[in-house]
């Protein structure tokens, strides 16, 4: 493909919200060039390939998920309108291959009932401190060994949740993004986003603190 090159190192925003080497980028790539494809691919995939792995936890399922992904961005390029940031698109992709994914997926075997995450009813006094006890037992610095097993008992909490709640509280808590961005992601409503995110943060407090007393 002919014409002038892009400076992909440039980082001016339009109002899009997208850097706008990113943007030139993207309608390089819906036109055809498949460099400019590629780097789209190298700019996303590690955060989309961790996104992944955090979700499911297993390697093999995560590369794949990656792959159908991509494969999915490269044959809808075109109906990205550029409304949200392409970082969002991309994450609802994975999320929908997730989704997809999850009856075939022996991950899915201990996961607690979508029923019983619904029957949880706390009151605003414990969910305020089941927020404040994930903040902290996520980013204190414990004693290696310590963190190292308060970690993995962690991670297998996690994977409890069913993926529509642990979806939500990756996104959320783990790769930081907005309730609004989640919402757009997950196909929720704001409130829905609070509401599942809440329920998951109790869940796992509640985790924690059998583990903590055991």
């Amino acid at each position: 493909m002919t014409g002038t090159r892009t400076d992909i190192g440039t980082t001016a925003v339009r109002d899009g919200g997208e850097p706008e080497a990113e943007r030139e980028l993207i309608r390089r790539a819906k036109e055809g060039d498949e460099k400019a494809f590629a780097e789209l691919v190298r700019r996303h995939e590690q955060m989309l390939y961790g996104f992944a792995f955090k979700v499911c936890r297993n390697r093999d399922a995560a590369e794949e998920t990656l792959q159908d992904t991509f494969v999915n961005v490269y044959r809808k390029l075109k109906q990205f309108d550029g409304k949200s940031k392409l970082s969002t698109w991309m994450y609802s992709i994975v999320t929908n291959n997730c989704l997809m994914k999850r009856r075939k997926s022996k991950l899915e075997k201990n996961a607690v009932s979508i029923e019983d995450m619904e029957q949880r009813a706390v009151s605003a006094e414990e969910r305020a401190a089941a927020r404040e006890e994930m903040l902290v037992l996520t980013k204190t610095p414990l004693q290696e060994s310590v963190a190292s097993e308060l970690r993995d008992h962690l991670d297998t909490a996690i994977q409890k949740l069913p993926v529509e709640y642990r979806l939500v509280f990756i996104l959320r808590d783990v790769e930081g993004t907005s309730a609004a961005e989640t919402a757009e992601i997950m196909k929720l409503t704001i409130p829905a986003v609070k509401s599942r995110l809440r329920r998951a943060r109790v869940f796992l407090k509640e985790q924690l603190q059998e583990y903590m007393t055991s």
